[in-house]
């Protein structure tokens, strides 16, 4: 039961982050407001919760872990804004390809950086799942069509992605997941609010139905999404993490067919069944490899 424990939280955190896309199409805010919003509210519930945890680990860390922890909060806050923005200069199409490239890099940095062997069922299952991301994303060409600047946004939130999962799974087997949530989330926020005061963008008067959108963001794909795979990190390569993730637009697809009635296009069907199977294969890789930690 241990041993399924990584896969069964991992699963409620795709269910949870593929919400993310159905809430913020609800919301009618800007997308800085969006990011800086989900992360603000998920810190204000945590640090209260778990600051005397926090104190207690960050008890004479050592300044190589503080970098770390900076690496990780200044990433996870770029790649929210980052990525978010693409869509507004790109098809969806285009962001969805470049986005799925994450875990090549996550796949290679883990194994030049952190020394984490990948088996050959893993690569199968990576090449699977980043096919699938190609081919929903393909599906929808056409509709905004190409713009450099915006590819090469969505490609930076794919890099930045790669930063955050690496940092998360060294920090995390060293502190418990309440200190590193509270810490990342936490600077990344105090970045997002930072951007938003800098470019002009406010946080009110919007409806009260956005406002609501924001909480739900925070509390289902943020504190459960995010936060399962964070836990999982200490369990399972970051390789796999990044896979997993690529349920979310599977997820998220399903979602919008059933809550907003948007058309399923036979792509959808393939490429979704493609990043299943592929993350039912790097979960079969996974279990044959030992963890490190």
């Amino acid at each position: 039961m241990n041993s399924l424990k990584p896969y069964v939280v991992m699963s409620i955190g795709v269910a949870a982050i593929s919400f993310a896309a159905i809430f913020i199409r609800l919301a009618d805010a800007p997308s800085l407001v969006v990011a800086a919003g989900r992360l603000t509210i998920a810190s204000v519930i945590l640090i209260p919760l778990s600051w005397s945890r926090i104190k207690e680990e960050l008890k004479g860390i050592h300044p190589r872990d503080i970098l770390i922890f900076l690496l990780s909060g200044t990433v996870l806050a770029f790649h929210f804004a980052v990525w978010i923005a693409s869509l507004s200069y790109t098809s969806v199409a285009a962001s969805v390809v470049l986005v799925t490239t994450n875990p090549i890099f996550v796949a290679l940095a883990s194994f030049f950086f952190l020394r984490e062997h990948i088996s050959r069922l893993q690569v199968i299952g990576i090449g699977l799942s980043v096919a699938g991301g190609m081919v929903i994303g393909g599906g929808e060409a056409g509709g905004n069509g190409h713009a450099l600047y915006g590819d090469l946004l969505a490609l930076l939130g794919a890099l930045l992605m790669t930063f955050y999962l690496l940092a998360g799974r060294r920090l995390r087997q060293r502190f418990s997941l309440l200190t590193y949530i509270s810490v990342v989330y936490g600077m990344a926020a105090v970045l997002l609010l930072g951007m938003c005061l800098i470019t002009g963008a406010s946080f009110y008067p919007y409806s009260g139905w956005t406002y609501l959108m924001l909480v739900l963001l925070a509390l289902g794909p943020q504190l459960i999404g995010h936060s399962s795979f964070n836990w999982a990190l200490r369990h399972v390569t970051a390789s796999f993490v990044a896979v997993a993730i690529l349920g979310e637009p599977v997820g998220a697809t399903l979602l919008a067919y059933l809550i907003l009635g948007e058309t399923l296009l036979p792509s959808q069907w393939i490429g979704g069944s493609l990043v299943l199977i592929g993350i039912y294969l790097c979960a079969r890789g996974e279990s044959n490899l030992q963890a490190p930690g």
